[in-house]
Formats: structure tokens, C-alpha cells, sequence
């Protein structure tokens, strides 16, 4: 009889010590004369449970976790019963149970090379339906769902695509931006590195719909285990799936610049050019790669696609609130207990996520400020908790849901140099090509300096300076660097001896 576990693969499980686990498995099953059929899929995403082991038994599968190499001898010997790293029905945990998955629903579930577990959970009908579909009708079905732009700018997906399909141009591009920069974001990689077919079925979807010929996935080199992923899915979906369809899909690796992720820098590199932000107009959507209507998503975007497609508009449309439909994949890191992705519907408040899903800081001290959006995200303090996780939301509290990457702070941080990160990681990162960036970045450092050590003249100076930045930079890369700075001086002034000097 042959004995099944499951354990990820996925980068986390990997820097947690899954390989050594996975050989430790290897072994023993060896030792003891059983037949062991290892499946390495993706990660469920509750990372401090990495390595999770699991084994199916009655319909159910049970997870021990976090796994030791030391761990493995008594697991056998209890026939994977009990143990002291028992968990129970994964299905059961409370983080995974209280999620609503749709575009995760398949990772840490099935090998993610497994065309045929693609197909048996659900995968490949999204396609199946859009072959049956006029291009109008795909398009509008995207429309109905409210699918907005996972990667930060929340754009509507639907308009964008009606855009390039509406568009002059006999040869289109589907570009799936994977230049996953933020700090703190991980729900790209994966998604990649669990379920690469739903990505390159959603782009394949998205070339019916517009009348592509070409994709391409912008990978940051950051990734090696994604990109050896990618290219061994690429491979069997090219054979089995996209053979005869006149549609196929390239992997790029971009060379480290975090500008890239902005769709116009990633284009650039695309072609070989060094990645600085293109003025617009024109936008991507009318003249993108080489100048063709190119449809850039972000790799969550495209992955929802065969959802939608399948289950229906009104499905997907009925989870989240307001103009934030769908769901949205919650990536919580930073000085967290229970840290990891959590997918649900927009709606839940920062407090429920943090302190209630999360179980607040692994250090046991209080919260002090949450960064939601990225490195470039405003600081939510304790007072704003109850701000429900939407786009609209987000935004009047003076923020931005943006990929939605949380990063925990408790109460021994300093707001003033978190504050003072923001200047410096866009002095570093900035592309050069505009001036309220390159040089603002640099001005801010210096300002905020001044401010932090107690120059009260300092404050309207660094004021003028996040309008400027705001109002004049030509990507978002210099625009939303004011809103982690503003949003410390605000929630935080005694972080700051200049602010408190201005304030007596």
C-alpha cells in the first residue's frame, strides 16, 4: 500500500527547511520498507506552520506542523496519528477557515506541474467557457464581476481590456506583470509557485478576448525557485493546452530594478531598454510592448480570470463590498503572530485582520502602527483599526489598499526613522527620470533629518515637499512615497522632536 503526504515546495516552506524534511521523509519511509508517494505542492500560506506536512485520511487531510527532520521517525512510528505537532483538519485551522478562497483555492492542495489535479479541481474551465464565448462576451463577463487591478492601482479590469481589443493594431500583447517589489508582498510568487497553470490560463483567456498572439510573464530575479517552476508549467501548457491556438507565452526575468513593477519602466526592460517610467500618453492599453495594444496585468488579476469565467460574474461580484468586489489576497507580515496570506472578500477591518485573524505582534507588545499597502503605504495607527480593508476605505482614511501587503509594527518601532525609510528607499529605487522623484527623495531625507532632531522649521518644508512629489512625479514611485511620511507625522508627532516643537 502506498502511503501519500503532501509537503510544499514553495519558497517559504524551502527557507523553513522543507528539503531536509522532504528527505528526512524519503529515508525513513525507505528504512521501514513503505511506498511512499511525496507530492510537493504549494503553500497553504500560513507561514508559521511551515514546514506543513499533510497526510489525506477519511476524506480529510491532517497537518503536522512546523516539522523538524527530528520530527519524522515519531510520525511514523504514530502512523501519522498523534503528535505533538498535530494540527488536525487543515480545513479546520481558524487563519485558513475564516478564508473565502477562489484564487488560492488550489495551493498547497494539488502539485502545481499536475495538469491533470489542475483539471480535476476545477482548472481549465474557465478557458473551456471563454472558447464558447464571443470577445464582447468575455469582456463584459470581466466588466460584471468588478475585478479591479490586484497589483495596487485597483484599475478596472474589464475597461482595460475592452481598450485594447477596441484598439487599432493587428498584432496584441498580454503581459503579466510579476515584478512582485513591495516589501512585505508575496501572494505573486505564490500563486506561481502553487498553481502556475491559473496565471497561463488567465492569460490565454485574456488573448481570446483582445486577440493576442504573444504573452509575456516579467518575472523579478528575485524568484529562482518561481522562475524553474514557471518554465516546467510553461512547457506542459504549451503542449497540452495551448497546442494549435496560435497563442503563446514567454518567461522574462528582469534584472532587480523595483521600478519595473510600474507597467511602463516593465515594458522598457521588456524590450531591452534600461527601466525608466515612459510619459503617458500613450497609455500601454493603445501602444505598449513595441509600441502594440499590450493588456498589463498583475499576476493576481489574470489568475482570478478563470474563476469568473467558470462560477460566473454574479459569484464573484457577490464577495466584498461597494466598488471593491471579489477577493482580495491579505499578505500579513512585519511583527506578526500568525503571519501569512489570507484571501477573503474586501470589507474586514484592519483590527479583525491584525489582532483578531492574526493573533497581534509576535513580540506580545501592543500594535503601534500597521503599514497597509507596501513600503509605500500609509501607517494605520490603533485609532484607525476599524477601517474596513476595501479601496474606498483605504483611501479616505488617507491610504491605499494598494497590493495588499500588511506589515506589523509593535510598540517599540520609531515612526520617525520608519518615516525617514520611505525618502530613502525612493532616493535608492527611483528611475531617474523625473525630477520631483530623483531630487525630492534626496530633499526629504535631508528635511526629515532636521525635523527628527528637533528644527520646528523643518515641518513646512517637508510639507511643500510631499505635495510636490505627489502632485509632479511621473509614476507612483515618487507620488506615494508622502504617504508613509504624512501618515507617521500625523498619527505619530512624538516620534518626531521637530513636530512637537512646532506643535508648543
Amino acid at each position: 500500500m502506498t502511503l501519500t503526504l503532501f509537503l510544499p515546495r514553495d519558497s517559504a516552506a524551502l527557507a523553513l527547511g522543507a528539503e531536509a524534511v522532504a528527505d528526512a521523509l524519503r529515508a525513513e519511509a525507505t528504512r521501514r520498507g513503505i511506498d511512499l508517494r511525496l507530492v510537493r505542492t504549494g503553500s497553504r500560506g500560513m507561514v508559521w506552520l511551515e514546514p506543513l506536512l499533510e497526510v489525506e485520511r477519511h476524506g480529510a487531510r491532517l497537518g503536522f506542523g512546523p516539522i523538524a527532520t527530528g520530527d519524522v521517525p515519531a510520525l511514523f512510528d504514530s502512523d501519522f496519528g498523534p503528535h505533538p505537532a498535530a494540527l488536525g483538519p487543515v480545513a479546520d485551522i481558524p487563519f485558513l477557515a475564516r478564508q473565502t478562497r477562489l484564487t488560492f483555492a488550489r495551493c498547497g492542495v494539488i502539485d502545481p506541474l499536475d495538469l491533470d489535479a489542475y483539471r480535476a479541481h476545477g482548472g481549465l474551465a474557465g478557458l473551456a467557457r471563454a472558447q464558447d464565448m464571443t470577445p464582447e462576451q468575455i469582456i463584459a463577463a470581466l466588466t460584471d464581476s468588478g475585478l479591479r487591478g490586484r497589483g495596487g492601482a485597483g484599475f478596472p479590469a474589464g475597461i482595460k481590456w475592452r481598450t485594447v481589443m477596441q484598439a487599432d493594431g493587428p498584432r496584441k500583447v498580454i503581459v503579466a506583470n510579476a515584478d512582485e517589489g513591495d516589501s512585505g508582498s508575496f501572494a505573486d510568487r505564490m500563486l506561481m509557485e502553487g498553481d502556475p497553470f491559473a496565471l497561463l490560463e488567465g492569460m490565454a483567456i485574456a488573448a481570446r478576448a483582445v486577440g493576442a498572439e504573444t504573452g509575456y510573464i516579467y518575472l523579478r530575479s528575485e524568484y529562482p525557485v518561481c522562475a524553474d517552476i514557471l518554465r516546467a508549467a510553461l512547457e506542459v501548457f504549451h503542449t497540452k493546452v495551448l497546442a494549435g491556438s496560435g497563442f503563446t507565452i514567454e518567461l522574462r526575468i528582469g534584472a532587480g530594478s523595483y521600478v519595473c513593477g510600474e507597467e511602463t519602466a516593465l515594458l522598457n526592460s521588456l524590450e531591452g531598454k534600461r527601466g525608466t517610467v515612459r510619459a503617458k500618453p500613450p497609455l500601454p492599453a493603445i501602444a505598449g510592448f513595441l509600441g502594440r495594444p499590450t493588456v498589463i496585468n498583475n499576476v493576481l488579476t489574470l489568475a482570478a480570470v478563470p474563476h469568473i469565467l467558470a462560477d460566473g460574474a454574479d459569484g464573484y461580484a457577490a464577495h466584498g463590498t461597494g466598488r471593491s468586489r471579489g477577493t482580495v489576497a491579505f499578505q500579513i507580515g512585519g511583527n506578526v503572530r500568525h503571519g501569512g496570506l489570507f484571501e477573503t472578500g474586501p470589507g474586514l477591518t484592519l483590527g479583525d485582520l491584525v489582532n483578531g485573524i492574526c493573533g497581534g505582534t509576535a513580540s506580545g507588545r501592543p500594535v503601534k502602527a500597521v503599514q497597509v499597502g507596501g513600503p509605500l503605504g500609509a501607517y494605520f495607527p490603533p485609532a484607525l483599526f476599524d477601517t474596513p480593508l476595501t479601496y474606498e476605505d483605504c483611501d479616505a482614511a488617507g491610504g491605499l489598499l494598494g497590493h495588499a501587503g500588511l506589515t506589523v509594527f509593535d510598540d517599540s518601532a520609531d515612526m520617525g526613522q520608519l518615516a525617514r525609510f520611505a525618502f530613502e528607499f525612493c532616493a535608492v529605487e527611483s528611475c531617474g527620470t523625473c525630477t520631483p522623484c530623483r531630487i525630492g527623495a534626496v530633499r526629504g531625507m535631508e528635511t526629515l533629518d532636521r525635523l527628527i532632531a528637533g528644527d520646528p522649521q523643518a515641518a513646512p518644508l517637508l510639507a511643500d515637499l510631499c505635495e510636490v512629489m505627489r502632485a509632479g512625479s511621473l509614476c507612483a514611485m515618487g507620488g506615494f512615497t508622502p504617504y508613509p511620511v504624512e501618515s507617521a507625522l500625523r498619527h505619530f508627532p512624538d516620534d518626531f522632536a521637530g513636530q512637537r516643537e512646532a506643535a508648543e
